[in-house]
């Protein structure tokens, strides 16, 4: 027999034209973005298009273009261009239309910029109001992600800041001996206490000797000198404080993304621990939903909480009942702000694993081993003898909490018997310690240690965790592919969005299977009722 084959003709026409909307089935991720995206709320975002001249394109039709494209993995503006030429389901959320890369980078960049995190928390109220997440639990985690910067095109703060100092005595010597030189005291400041100027008094100091008179009783070498300090030492001083007014209060920067800092990631190009230009990103979720990010440029996570529980209040208009960290946030200006806002925390601190070791809490030398006093404010050491508090000490932290230190001493360690194993410093003891962080602490420890605080706590590891692994496996991002913070927080509320499409759209499906096994039991019991007993029917089956 002759085999039969369908025909394939792609030359022959249709009578009716084809309908996308067919094709697209009813339970796929591209009609959930499309309902979602339809309700958004997005006035800000329109009122940035001005009137007049040629049409643009809707806003949310580049919103759903965006949504599926981060949801499957696709992040370059040109490869989504090229997906609403060629791809059924973005051309079905374009409506047929097809805007180039430039439309779409450019509405990114600048249209989405400060207006993705009200999307972003429109998305999870939808989610809130599905009861799939209560916002009642912050589990609170950061990562690393790298910034789209040269590896190499790193400033540091101490190197500038010492050739600055460098080039400081330079200019100050030339100054001094050209000032004698003319008999003026060009080295007058307004502030006596600092000599040291900056580029724009050296400007106008510079211009004082070019109009002076005396100028004439300069030697050769001195006018030399002169143009040097105009024509580099002052371009270079004008670079310096520029290096240290992008740096603020970092250590580094990129001179190809100035708002990244360098950071130590585990994703090392190397493989020898170099530092990569980065931003430190934090996340809460909640089921593994992420509730709230927030970019940082710090590289560490415990400077962060405070600006990123403001950001979350601002959101959703309230703060959740219970913070869950790992020791990265546990220092005492964290305890005391969630203290303050009357929030339970989880969090444990750096000591909390070897405290609880039989090792730490026999230990009679330590410091926290000691009794206290507190009616009369003094230790007691292992051999008995008192040690009372000599005075108190006042610190503050890079973020500038103020913390407060009490400085106790022994009256009297010589001859001793167990001085060996106590210290082994000249003198008498001292201990500081911080009763305010000591008394957080006991009651962070307190938290944990209970029924709650333990169910609670070993969900950590299963919360923010694996949505970073799936970010960075599974969606394959490991470096933002814009610059500047602004820019960079558009791009990472993009990839939350689609993480949490992807966990909608599996409680969806989890919920159809539900639904089957429900109907399966149905099913079971009606055999059973009507049928013979030996006869069963098992899900499993399925």
């Amino acid at each position: 027999m002759q085999p039969v084959f369908k025909p394939h003709s792609v030359h022959q026409q249709d009578l009716f034209p084809l309908n996308l909307n067919d094709l697209i089935p009813e339970n796929h991720s591209a009609r959930l973005i499309d309902s979602v995206v339809e309700q958004l709320e997005i006035s800000e975002i329109i009122s940035q298009f001005k009137g007049g001249g040629r049409s643009s394109y809707h806003p949310k039709m580049l919103l759903k273009i965006l949504f599926y494209g981060y949801l499957n993995n696709t992040y370059s503006s040109r490869k989504l261009a090229r997906a609403v030429k060629e791809n059924i389901y973005f051309m079905w959320l374009s409506g047929g239309l097809q805007p180039d890369f430039r439309t779409i980078n450019d509405f990114r960049g600048k249209k989405l910029k400060g207006n993705i995190e009200k999307l972003f928390s429109q998305v999870v109220l939808m989610m809130v109001d599905l009861e799939l997440i209560s916002l009642e639990r912050q589990f609170i985690d950061g990562t690393k992600i790298e910034a789209n910067a040269h590896k190499y095109s790193f400033v540091w703060k101490k190197a500038v800041e010492k050739h600055k100092d460098r080039l400081q005595g330079k200019i100050d010597a030339v100054l001094a001996d050209i000032g004698q030189a003319i008999e003026s005291d060009i080295m007058h400041t307004d502030n006596q206490t600092d000599t040291k100027v900056d580029s724009k008094k050296l400007e106008e100091k510079i211009h004082e000797i070019n109009q002076s008179e005396k100028k004439q009783k300069l030697s050769k070498q001195q006018n030399k000198s002169l143009q040097k300090l105009e024509k580099e030492q002052l371009v270079k001083l004008k670079e310096y404080e520029k290096h240290l007014e992008i740096l603020g209060d970092r250590n580094s920067y990129s001179k190809t993304d100035t708002d990244a800092t360098f950071m130590r990631m585990k994703e090392d190009h190397m493989g020898n621990g170099q530092l990569k230009a980065g931003y430190n990103i934090q996340i809460s979720t909640e089921n593994q939903i992420i509730t709230h990010y927030s970019t940082h440029q710090t590289s560490t996570d415990f400077t962060t909480l405070k600006t990123h529980l403001e950001g979350f209040k601002s959101n959703y208009g309230k703060q959740s009942a219970k913070v869950i960290a790992d020791a990265g946030y546990g220092s005492e200006e964290n305890y005391q702000l969630l203290e303050d806002k009357e929030i339970d925390f989880f969090v444990p601190y750096n000591m909390y694993r070897i405290e609880e070791t039989r090792k730490h809490k026999n230990n009679l030398f330590h410091a926290q081993n000691l009794f206290h006093n507190n009616e009369q404010d003094f230790l007691v050491c292992p051999m008995g003898q008192q040690m009372p508090r000599i005075f108190t000490k006042k610190s503050k932290t890079t973020t500038g909490f103020e913390q407060y230190h009490s400085v106790y001493e022994a009256l009297n360690c010589a001859g001793c018997p167990l001085r060996g194993q106590c210290f082994k410093a000249k003198g008498n003891r001292r201990i500081e310690i911080n009763h305010n962080l000591q008394r957080l602490k006991f009651k962070a420890r307190e938290n944990l240690e209970s029924e709650l605080g333990r169910e609670i706590y070993s969900k950590r590891c299963i919360e923010p965790e694996p949505v970073f692994g799936n970010i960075k496996q599974n969606k394959g991002f490991k470096r933002f592919t814009l610059t500047k913070t602004a820019k960079v927080n558009t791009e990472f509320g993009l990839i939350a969005i689609a993480h949490n499409f992807s966990k909608w759209i599996a409680k969806i499906r989890l919920g159809n299977f539900n639904l089957i096994f429900d109907l399966v039991e149905a099913l079971e019991k009606f055999i059973e009722d009507h049928f013979s007993p030996n006869l069963h029917f098992s899900r499993n089956t399925l």
